[in-house]
């Protein structure tokens, strides 16, 4: 799907994100090289030097005619750098609302950063609960919408024992390499334990088809080449999951501690950038899809039905 930000757009907009990060410092050495491998990455303009740019203001960006897709995009560009200052600090917030005001834009993310620094973690935390339970239901599985809705105690075999059995299917199919993908990463199929719900088929299927792995690079790109493939409030709400558990250490769990700065790992911010531009390269949403009625065609032909370019930045 095209990017939502054209070609032309692209300068103007590099130059409102250096002003948006620039909280007296010209922004962090994490932010300033997320911005650039975005530009460079995603918009395909290398040749734009970051060092060379005049920053555009809050009081200007009305000025620029971007349209309501564009301003939205805009925003969401916004709150990633921002998340990737750390400390997130009340200066780089205030700057960040003074930007939003002018593009007349709200958001789940600007909410969650603002309580992060003004009411503290737990806060941030039951703003990222609540926004994640309203979207989950469009990340699930079509079939198992109502089976990733139900808490379980024990194990669901009567969801563990089809997915099991995708692995009889013929070698290179998407059922095949699905169960492939959790052996290859020492997980266990969902069903097995509470800890593995029906959730996780329709996100896991993804990481398959998309092909990422479990690393915090991995799952940042997953979702963020959703978001490439289709900018809906579902996919941003996904993509502020990943960077609340990988960016700022928001989530935590028995099996999980959040981590800070996936973006300023080598490579991770590249990877990102090529995520975003893959996704706006599909020519379908494949996160939607009913996986499991696919599940016996080969995986690169369901990547073929979809328009899923291949993967530059291997990350298994």
């Amino acid at each position: 799907m095209p990017r939502v930000i054209g070609t032309a757009m692209v300068e103007p907009v590099t130059r409102i994100l250096l002003g948006a990060i620039d909280a007296g410092d010209g922004g962090t050495a994490e932010q300033r090289s997320v911005l650039g491998a975005v530009v460079a990455g995603y918009w395909e303009r290398p040749d734009l030097d970051l060092a060379s740019l005049s920053a555009i203001g809050p009081d200007a960006v009305a000025s620029l005619g971007l349209d309501d897709i564009q301003r939205r995009r805009v925003r969401e560009l916004i709150v990633m750098l921002e998340l990737c200052r750390h400390p997130l600090t009340d200066q780089q917030v205030t700057l960040v609302d003074a930007y939003a005001q002018q593009l007349g834009e709200s958001g789940p993310g600007l909410e969650i950063a603002r309580d992060l620094v003004r009411e503290g973690t737990a806060r941030a935390l039951a703003d990222l609960v609540r926004f994640k339970t309203n979207a989950q239901p469009q990340w699930s599985e079509p079939s198992l919408v109502e089976r990733a809705a139900t808490m379980r105690a024990e194990p669901d075999l009567e969801l563990n024992a089809p997915l099991r059995a995708l692995h009889d299917l013929p070698e290179g199919t998407l059922g095949w390499e699905y169960v492939e993908f959790y052996r290859r990463h020492g997980l266990t199929l969902p069903g097995e334990d509470p800890n593995m719900e029906a959730f996780f088929v329709g996100h896991d299927m993804n990481h398959v088809i998309a092909g990422y792995g479990t690393t915090g690079q991995g799952e940042t790109a997953l979702s963020a080449m959703l978001l490439g493939m289709d900018d809906s409030d579902d996919h941003w709400v996904l993509f502020l999951t990943s960077l609340s558990a990988y960016e700022l250490g928001l989530s935590s769990s028995p099996d999980f501690v959040g981590k800070v700065g996936v973006l300023a790992r080598e490579g991770a911010a590249d990877m990102l950038a090529e995520a975003l531009r893959r996704g706006s390269q599909c020519t379908g949403d494949f996160s939607v899809i009913d996986h499991l009625e696919l599940a016996h065609l080969p995986l690169d032909e369901v990547r073929a039905r979809f328009g899923v370019p291949p993967l530059v930045g291997a990350d298994s």
